[in-house]
């Protein structure tokens, strides 16, 4: 599968898993490295970087990106292979 094909079907599972939330796509050209998806859901956020599969190489600065937004707030690496236990986190990450 390729990412945008993954990353299309997660917009709609996140939608699905936390209804009435903003899902939108980031624009990496503007912050290179900012990871690909934006998450507001009621007065909490999150950001996931899209790959897909667990062997999909990292581009400059996503590493440094995904831990400084998480310790802001959630932020994850997110493919096929760790999905669950990701938007496990997440869910809990939001109800808390």
């Amino acid at each position: 599968m390729r990412e945008n094909q993954y990353q299309a079907g997660l917009k709609k599972r996140l939608k699905s898993m936390f209804p009435g939330c903003l899902v939108t796509k980031l624009d990496s050209s503007d912050i290179q490295g900012i990871p690909d998806l934006l998450i507001l859901y009621k007065n909490k956020w999150a950001i996931l970087e899209v790959k897909k599969d667990a062997e999909a190489p990292h581009r400059p600065n996503q590493d440094y990106y995904v831990a400084k937004l998480n310790e802001m707030s959630f932020s994850r690496f997110i493919f096929p292979e760790n999905e669950e236990e990701v938007l496990n986190e997440l869910y809990k990450a939001f109800k808390s």
